[in-house]
């Protein structure tokens, strides 16, 4: 705190989440999408590879209306246990083709089968580190 701001006025402790460990949030994830009927359900490991995250799903989607379906689906079923996404991107879109669900520790990315070919975010991500560049 420097000299010019002044003292923080919060009587009451910041309402946090419980952590909750990323494996944990990856089966829920899983589940809430395995429920909802989702498409070639894919998870990936990235912990030797990314530095922003520890797990990414992938699963896609029949319409954008079952993509925006499972995206709340999973937000859901964490919530039940306590754990709020950071970030939630392409649901408020009309005729999204890609979800990202951001809890952190597990990205999940829920898109339409061609915005999916079309990206190849599994080979990406699966890829050794050295072949990422090319």
């Amino acid at each position: 705190m420097t000299a010019k701001q002044p003292p923080s006025i919060r009587k009451e402790p910041v309402d946090q989440t419980p952590p909750i460990p990323a494996e944990e949030i990856l089966e829920q994830a899983v589940e809430a999408l395995d429920g909802i009927k989702a498409v070639d359900l894919v998870t990936l490991d990235v912990r030797e590879s990314c530095g922003f995250t520890d797990y990414m799903v992938f699963a896609s989607g029949t319409s954008n209306r079952h993509l925006k379906a499972m995206a709340n689906e999973v937000v859901k079923a964490l919530k039940e246990k306590g754990m709020r996404p950071i970030n939630v991107e392409g649901e408020d879109t009309a005729q999204t083709e890609w979800v990202l669900v951001d809890f952190i520790d597990v990205v999940v990315h829920l898109m339409m089968p061609e915005t999916r070919a079309l990206y190849q975010l599994e080979k990406l991500w699966s890829a050794p580190a050295a072949d990422r560049s090319s």
